[in-house]
């Protein structure tokens, strides 16, 4: 015998009542730690307020192609030294934080800890730097790996940084406009000419990429850009498929003049 509708909205409501009180009881026997070092923080998916103070926030002044920040304003349309030097093949890249310690340690814990849950407070400020892409209703390509790599790795961080900015912006997300047909090296310690030669020719966009994106801008999402040339090799591989409007955003970067201690 079915219950009354009054009967399963009561019990929906004693459901969730006892299931906040159960969370509750957990973090008071278990408080949920800070994900940089580990101490006790109030709630979840947080930053003691000590490691929070440690992030360099990437804010304005910045250069508005490469999305790297200056000391003093130089004026809206001022680029900085490397976007002359090397003008990227993208539109405008943008990161939240720079590659410090503290970011240094949670992209290495998302990336290789197994700790994708740590996703949620990297996309929540990604949100924030990205926020001159989301009025133009943007699809969200996360930087794709190698299949044998995601399957060694089990998820593909970037995949769980764009679900996340999905849900938190309103921006479609698409993980399969591009795949990774070379299994490429590890980037980590190689210089910026062998790191762009590693990831040349790496990726491919479908047949049917303009089909999918239907005329609007694509956003790259990455954890980390170093010199960019993972970003760089995909962008030529969606304009290669004539997709026109690309953007980048990251959670973190490193700069030249950046806090790599």
């Amino acid at each position: 015998m079915q219950a009354s509708p009054g009967v399963q909205a009561l019990s929906r409501r004693a459901g969730a009542v006892l299931k906040r009180l159960g969370t509750g009881v957990l973090d008071q026997l278990y408080p949920p730690g800070c994900l940089h070092c580990d101490a006790p923080v109030g709630t979840a998916d947080a930053l003691c307020a000590s490691c929070f103070t440690q992030l360099r926030p990437i804010t304005a002044p910045l250069c508005p192609r490469l999305g790297i920040p200056f000391e003093v304003s130089l004026g809206p349309d001022a680029l900085s030294a490397e976007a002359i030097a090397d003008p990227p093949p993208f539109d405008r890249s943008r990161s939240a934080v720079l590659y410090n310690g503290v970011a240094r340690k949670l992209v290495s814990r998302l990336k290789y800890g197994d700790r994708p849950e740590l996703a949620l407070f990297c996309a929540r400020l990604m949100a924030s730097a990205g926020h001159e892409f989301w009025d133009s209703g943007p699809v969200l390509l996360p930087v794709p790996l190698h299949p044998w790599r995601q399957f060694t790795r089990r998820y593909n961080q970037s995949t769980e940084l764009a679900r996340l900015l999905a849900t938190l912006t309103g921006a479609a997300v698409d993980p399969l406009l591009v795949r990774r047909r070379k299994n490429t090296r590890r980037q980590v310690g190689l210089t910026a000419d062998a790191r762009a030669r590693n990831v040349a020719g790496a990726f491919e966009a479908r047949p049917d990429i303009l089909a999918r994106v239907k005329g609007r801008p694509v956003v790259i999402v990455d954890d980390v850009i170093t010199t960019g040339s993972t970003v760089k090799a995909v962008t030529r591989a969606l304009q290669k498929a004539g997709v026109e409007r690309i953007d980048v955003l990251s959670f973190a970067r490193v700069t030249v003049a950046g806090d790599l201690s």
